[in-house]
C-alpha cells in the first residue's frame, strides 16, 4: 500500500479531488462520508503517485515507508475497509457543484464564533464573488476548540490550523475579535452591517454527572480541564495542584476528550515542553503524583464513544501501560477493527513502575466522595439492556465499588448555551433550524446546529448546508438590506463594542509573537494566556514621537 490516511478526516476532500484513479473513499457524494471518523485508501487502486499528499492541509496522508511505528495499524485498517468492496461502481463524481450564480448585490454576512465551524462557514460563503464575511469571536484569538481544545501532544490534528489561515485571508474577510455577542453587540447591531448573521458559536459547557459530591474541589469539569492545559483564557490561572497530589484520577466518560486528558496526566512532561502546551499547566504536572488513570465507561466497548484513530493512538502509547480491565479475550472471527485492539490490550501484561491508563466499562458513577474534597468515586456495575425501541441502555445491577482518586473529571460531553434572541431546546442543547436557518437572516452552523457530535472535519458538510440555506433566502429576496450602506467605510464600532477589538492583523501580531517565543525554546508557539497581554500585542506599536532638543543644546554640539 503505498499511502496511508493515520488520522481522523478534516473533510476537506482536496485528496480525493486530487487522486487521478478515485482510490480514496468514503468520497463526497458516497454512503457514509459525512459521518466517516476517517478516510481510506484503497492499497489495489493507489498509483503511488503522491498527489493525495500534496493536496492534504492537514498532513494526515503518508507513503507506507514513513508510518512510525505507532501507525502501523493503519496499513490494516486501510486495506480492511476494502474487503468487500464498499464502493464496487467507482462511478466518477461530481465532486465540484456548479458555481451558483448569487443576485446582483453585494452580500454581507455576519458569522458568530471563530471556531472551525464558523471559519468553514466563511470559506463556503466566500467561493461566492460579491460577498463579504465579519467573523467575531469573544476571545482575542481565533479557532475555537481546535486553538483551546485538541490536545496539545496532538500537533498534527492542530494542521488543521493552516486550512483556517488560508481562509483567513481570502478578500472579503474580516475579524473582529475580543467582542462578546450579547454583551458588547445585539443581534440588532450586527444587521446594521450586515444582510445575515450565521451563529456558530459551538457549545461552550459541559454536562453535568447529577450525582452527589460533583461539585466538590477536586471534582472537575474536564471541558475546563482541557482549556486549562491549552491556555484558554479564561482559565489559564486555575490551579488544580492539590487535585495532582494523589496517585490515581478518575475520568468519567471514554469519548475523545476523556483519552486526551488520560493521556496528558499520564505524560511524560519533558514530552509536553516540547508541545505548545501553556506554561501554567505544564509546571503543575511536572509536580503531578498521578500515576493511573482509570477511565470510566457506564456502557460496553461497542458503544464507547472515542474514534479508533484516538484509540490506535493510546495503544501506540511506549512509556504508559493501557490496560482494559474484564475484558473477554476470545473474540469471533468477524471482529471490528476497534474489538481486536480492545481484546489485544486486555491481553497485555503491566510493565512495574510505569504510569497507567485503565480503561474501564460498565461501570457507572453512583457518587463523588469526600467531605471537603474529592477522595474517590464510588461506582456502580451495570449491564446492557436492549429496549422494545432497540436502544442499548445500561442498566445497574446493584454491585457498587469505591475507587479512591483524588481528581475526578467528568467528561460526558459538551453542551451549548441559549443564544440571546434565538429559540433553544433545551432537550438537545442546540437551536431549533431548518437545514441551518432559524428564519431568514438567522442561521446556525456547528455544534448549536447539531449537538456536541463528529469531528473537526464534520463542521465543513454542516457550514455547507447552511450556506446553501442562506444563499437560497439571498436569491429569493428574503434577506433585508443592512441598516448601514456598504459605501460608509469599514463596520463603526458598536455601543458596547471595545474599542481594542482584534482584526486580523492584530491576530497575525498575536501568532507571530507565539511562534517567535517558542522558536527559542524548540516549541510550536509559547501560547500568550492574558487577556490583557493579547490586546497589547495585537495593537500595532505606537512609535515615540522625536524629542525636541533646545536650540541651546542644538547651539552646544555644532
Amino acid at each position: 500500500m503505498p499511502y496511508v490516511v493515520t488520522r481522523s478526516c478534516c473533510a476537506d476532500a482536496s485528496c480525493v479531488l486530487a487522486c487521478p484513479v478515485n482510490c480514496i473513499h468514503p468520497a463526497p457524494g458516497e454512503p457514509g462520508f459525512a459521518e466517516a471518523e476517517m478516510l481510506h485508501v484503497d492499497p489495489r487502486a493507489c498509483v503511488d503517485c503522491g498527489a493525495c499528499v500534496t493536496a492534504c492541509p492537514v498532513d494526515a496522508l503518508k507513503p507506507h515507508t514513513a508510518l512510525t511505528a505507532a501507525e502501523q495499524p493503519f496499513l490494516a485498517l486501510n486495506a480492511a475497509y476494502y474487503e468487500g468492496d464498499p464502493h464496487p461502481a467507482r462511478t466518477p463524481l461530481a465532486l465540484v457543484p456548479e458555481q451558483r450564480r448569487l443576485a446582483e448585490g453585494e452580500l454581507r454576512v455576519a458569522v458568530v464564533g471563530a471556531g472551525p465551524a464558523g471559519l468553514f462557514t466563511a470559506d463556503e460563503l466566500l467561493r461566492h464573488p460579491g460577498v463579504r464575511v465579519t467573523v467575531h469571536d469573544r476571545l482575542p484569538t481565533p479557532y475555537g476548540l481546535a486553538r483551546a481544545g485538541v490536545a496539545p501532544d496532538h500537533q498534527d490534528t492542530k494542521g488543521v490550523t493552516r486550512l483556517f489561515r488560508d481562509i483567513e485571508t481570502q478578500p472579503g474577510f474580516t475579524y473582529r475579535l475580543g467582542v462578546e455577542i450579547g454583551r458588547d453587540l445585539g443581534h440588532e447591531d450586527l444587521l446594521r452591517d450586515h444582510h445575515a448573521v450565521v451563529y456558530a458559536v459551538g457549545a461552550a459547557t459541559d454536562r453535568r454527572l447529577g450525582v452527589d459530591g460533583e461539585d466538590l474541589p477536586g471534582s472537575v469539569a474536564a471541558t475546563d480541564f482541557v482549556a486549562w492545559y491549552n491556555g484558554h483564557p479564561d482559565h489559564a490561572a486555575a490551579s488544580y495542584g492539590p487535585a495532582l497530589d494523589g496517585e490515581r484520577a478518575v475520568v468519567v466518560g471514554n469519548g475523545n476528550v476523556a483519552l486526551d486528558v488520560a493521556r496528558i496526566l499520564t505524560a511524560d512532561p519533558a514530552a509536553l515542553a516540547r508541545t505548545d502546551i501553556a506554561d501554567g499547566a505544564l509546571e503543575a504536572l511536572r509536580g503531578s503524583r498521578v500515576r493511573e488513570v482509570v477511565v470510566l465507561g457506564r456502557r460496553g466497548p461497542a458503544e464507547a464513544s472515542f474514534t479508533l484513530p484516538e484509540l490506535v493512538a493510546l495503544a501506540a502509547l511506549d512509556d504508559v501501560d493501557v490496560l482494559v480491565e474484564g475484558y473477554p479475550r476470545d473474540l469471533p472471527a468477524d471482529t471490528s477493527p476497534r474489538t481486536a485492539l480492545l481484546a489485544e490490550l486486555a491481553a497485555r501484561t503491566p510493565v512495574p513502575g510505569r504510569r497507567r491508563i485503565v480503561l474501564r466499562f460498565l461501570t457507572a458513577p453512583v457518587r463523588v466522595l469526600g467531605d471537603d474534597r474529592a477522595t474517590g468515586v464510588e461506582v456502580v456495575r451495570t449491564e446492557l439492556r436492549t429496549g422494545t425501541d432497540g436502544t442499548v441502555r445500561a442498566v445497574p445491577t446493584g454491585a457498587t465499588e469505591t475507587i479512591t482518586a483524588s481528581l475526578v473529571l467528568r467528561s460526558v460531553g459538551y453542551r451549548a448555551r441559549p443564544v440571546p434572541g434565538l429559540p433553544f431546546d433545551e432537550g438537545t442543547g442546540t437551536v431549533p433550524h431548518e437545514r441551518g436557518r432559524v428564519a431568514p437572516g438567522v442561521y446556525v452552523a456547528g455544534w448549536i446546529k447539531r449537538g456536541a457530535t463528529g469531528f473537526i472535519g464534520t463542521n465543513k458538510t454542516c457550514a455547507e448546508e447552511t450556506v446553501a440555506a442562506l444563499l437560497d433566502d439571498f436569491d429569493a429576496g428574503l434577506l433585508g438590506p443592512p441598516a448601514r450602506d456598504a459605501a460608509d467605510g469599514p463596520p463603526a464600532a458598536g455601543p458596547g463594542e471595545p474599542g481594542d477589538a482584534v482584526d486580523l492583523g492584530g491576530w497575525q501580531a498575536i501568532d507571530r509573537a507565539e511562534r517567535a517565543a517558542g522558536a527559542l525554546q524548540g516549541r510550536p508557539r509559547v501560547k500568550i494566556t492574558d487577556r490583557d497581554t493579547l490586546l497589547a500585542t495585537a495593537r500595532p506599536a505606537t512609535p515615540a514621537p522625536r524629542r525636541r532638543l533646545p536650540l541651546t543644546v542644538l547651539r552646544r554640539s555644532r
